[in-house]
């Protein structure tokens, strides 16, 4: 057991080390991590043989509950919302024709059989969040149009459709009756959208509400509440991924508090679940078998990049009025992922009889679409004249703070302070800070420029919130019998240029912004900025 863990902990930290090669190259992260998974896999170099497909299937559609959620988290309802109809559009029935053109070619052109034919069409018909989530924010990639806001929204949102269409795919193949597909399919839709709202007012409910949402709590009820989005509506015979990504778009798109943390703590999450499912997915694969069906997978693979997926785009985004450039890289846009394969695994697991190893002929388009498609997706767009410089891509996403957060402070006026009696407009601030209020006493008073400023006035300022880039260093310093700094003034300590005092917390609990002549007690604790002990 312990061997698993160390290889677990190994894995994870040769992947994340090797997003830096995503970053700096333009490779799809999902490849690196697919070939790390092939490395350690039986035909690579450490030997480890695992085919356990249904182990697979469970692991990977865990870690798929949170890609879908996170897609829907971080997709800001405001800037969506005038390309909304569009993205559903290629989210249902753009999946649906991908999936039905791709079979139509599978049957006809390569001979595979009707029902296998539909299968293959149905796992491939999304295209992959992650992917493009990853490659428009790590080259700031922002498209004219509201092309980035498209993507995002039809990649985050189209795996339900094409998980509905697998399922159906695997039931005829069972040889069950349209009857059944026709029930299910209705589930599907009704109760994952009905389960996706019921979940999301709860959520929102006890995030507004419960008191013991401190400390990463409330990360941890997020977390479980995207675990119950997908379980309850899979139960009671939903679609438990269009029930998460609805509630994390329901969630994302609401005022709760820590939003932002909790995005940053599902993109840790999210991140970990892509490390799962993409090494688990080079794992299980066998590179010695991709040579039989490679011709099989490159054909399908041009057909959908080069027919299926811009007839199905231009069919949708011509009579909504998009122009050729856009349409055209959104058909470029499509890229296959983990989701496809994914899907591929559920087939397998599922136990219905193919002629064609699906699994591989799946793993083998993703791989071609991530590397082809993904690594030229950023030149394509700028060959296409898409690319918008003039705007940020990270405003479709709900981490981006458009409007500027302010912090307030609180000053006193004391006697003699040179701000006396001078009007609002007399004093010297810096140009960002702003005095909004005056509290005299038990009076409040919002100020203008002609406002004078009294002795024992209260000036509550305003200016913006700093974040830490890193590269602010605090630390904290305990006063103790012995201190050589114990009983000394400010001014009298020795320290580094570079080095300053910010904050004196007493012994009691008073918190203190220092000045010279304070003089430090024992029991004291100082938080110093640049300071190295």
């Amino acid at each position: 057991m312990e061997f698993i863990f160390l290889v677990s902990a190994i894995v994870i930290i040769l992947c994340i080390a090797s997003s830096g090669i995503s970053n700096k190259y333009g490779v799809p992260s999902l490849l690196i991590f697919i070939f790390l998974g092939m490395l350690f896999g039986s035909d690579g170099i450490f030997k480890i043989h695992f085919d356990n497909y249904v182990f697979a299937e469970r692991i990977c559609s865990f870690a798929l509950i949170f890609i879908m959620f996170y897609g829907g988290f971080v997709t800001n309802w405001k800037i969506a919302k005038p390309i909304i109809g569009k993205a559903v559009c290629l989210s249902t029935l753009g999946v649906i024709l991908t999936a039905a053109l791709t079979g139509v070619f599978c049957y006809y052109v390569l001979g595979f059989d009707l029902f296998e034919s539909f299968l293959l069409g149905a796992v491939i018909s999304s295209t992959d969040a992650a992917s493009v989530f990853s490659i428009l924010r790590s080259k700031k990639l922002n498209l004219k149009y509201g092309t980035a806001s498209l993507l995002e929204v039809e990649s985050g949102s189209n795996d339900p459709a094409s998980y509905m269409l697998t399922m159906m795919a695997i039931i005829m193949i069972g040889g069950e009756s349209l009857g059944k597909l026709g029930i299910m399919a209705f589930n599907q839709i009704v109760l994952g959208i009905f389960s996706g709202v019921v979940i999301f007012l709860f959520a929102k409910l006890m995030l507004k509400r419960a008191s013991f949402m401190k400390d990463g709590l409330d990360a941890i009820f997020v977390f479980a509440i995207a675990v119950a989005a997908y379980a309850f509506p899979q139960i009671i015979g939903g679609n438990g991924y269009l029930s998460a990504y609805l509630v994390g778009l329901l969630l994302g798109n609401s005022k709760i508090k820590n939003k932002t943390v909790l995005i940053h703590f599902f993109d840790g999450i999210t991140g970990l679940s892509q490390i799962a499912i993409f090494f688990l997915l080079g794992l299980l694969a066998f590179p010695s078998q991709i040579p039989a069906i490679f011709l099989s997978a490159f054909c399908i693979a041009i057909f959908l990049t080069f027919i299926a997926r811009p007839i199905a785009i231009f069919a949708i985004l011509g009579p909504a009025g998009c122009n050729i450039r856009q349409s055209l890289l959104v058909s470029w846009a499509g890229l296959r992922g983990a989701a496809s394969i994914v899907f591929a695994i559920m087939a397998v697991s599922s136990g219905v009889d193919t002629n064609n190893d699906v699994f591989h002929i799946v793993f083998c388009i993703a791989l071609l679409s991530v590397a082809f498609q993904g690594t030229l997706l950023p030149w394509v767009s700028e060959k296409l004249d898409m690319v918008d410089n003039q705007d940020n891509v990270l405003k479709t996403f709900n981490d981006y703070q458009e409007d500027t957060e302010m912090q307030l402070i609180k000053t006193y006026i004391p006697e003699s302070h040179p701000w006396i009696g001078k009007s609002i407009s007399e004093i010297k601030l810096m140009i960002d800070i702003l005095v909004v209020m005056i509290k005299r006493g038990d009076e409040t008073i919002i100020p203008k420029g002609d406002t004078i400023i009294f002795a024992g006035d209260f000036l509550i300022l305003s200016g913006e919130t700093y974040y830490d880039d890193g590269n602010v260093m605090l630390s904290e310093i305990k006063i103790e019998e012995g201190h050589p700094w114990l009983n000394k003034t400010l001014r009298e300590l020795e320290l580094p240029d570079e080095t300053l005092v910010m904050i004196i917390k007493h012994a009691d609990g008073a918190t203190i912004i220092p000045k010279g002549k304070n003089r430090i007690k024992e029991g004291d604790i100082l938080v110093l900025s640049g300071y190295e002990s």
